[in-house]
Order: C-alpha cells, then sequence, then structure tokens
C-alpha cells in the first residue's frame, strides 16, 4: 500500500529534511493508517488536514531534536528548501 517512512533527521539524512520530505512522510502516514491511498471527496477535507497537521508537527521534531555528536540539528528558522519536482513513475 505504500513505501516505508524514511528517518529524516541528520546523520540518516546527509541534509536538513525539505518541507517536501516531511510532507511525503506525512502523507505516506495518513495513507497507513486510513487505509487509503486516496481519500474519496467525502473525506478528502479530513484527510488534508491530517497531512497538514502532521507535517507540521513532524517539522517541530525535527527543528526541536538535539542529535549529539552531529552536525547542528534544526533550521534556526530558516525556511526549509524544496525538493526537486518527483519523478513521474515514483509516485
Amino acid at each position: 500500500m505504500c513505501r516505508s517512512i524514511k528517518t529524516l533527521r541528520p546523520p540518516v539524512l546527509p541534509e536538513e529534511a525539505t518541507e517536501d520530505d516531511i510532507r511525503a512522510a506525512a502523507l505516506q502516514y495518513v495513507r497507513k493508517i486510513s487505509g487509503f491511498r486516496a481519500p474519496a471527496a467525502h473525506n478528502r477535507e479530513v484527510f488534508e488536514r491530517a497531512v497538514d497537521e502532521i507535517a507540521e508537527a513532524t517539522a517541530r521534531l525535527l527543528d526541536g531534536l538535539e542529535v549529539r555528536g552531529a552536525r547542528t540539528g534544526g533550521t534556526g528558522g530558516t525556511v526549509r528548501k524544496r525538493a526537486p519536482e518527483p519523478r513521474p513513475d515514483a509516485v
């Protein structure tokens, strides 16, 4: 049904997670929990709201984590960079 959710923090991920990385993980989580790859029209709003809320919580978590022995974590209030557009066959 869905791919594995990757670890999004250094040193597992060589760079800071992008907004796109975080949103993709949130989407995978909501898909897994709901059991739907795509919501029906009557569930679309609640599905998208869940993805948004989980993405926001994930960003706060990653910004607050201190990984000892690794380079500085978090974005320090800077905007996360956008990832390149996914390949059509990768979705």
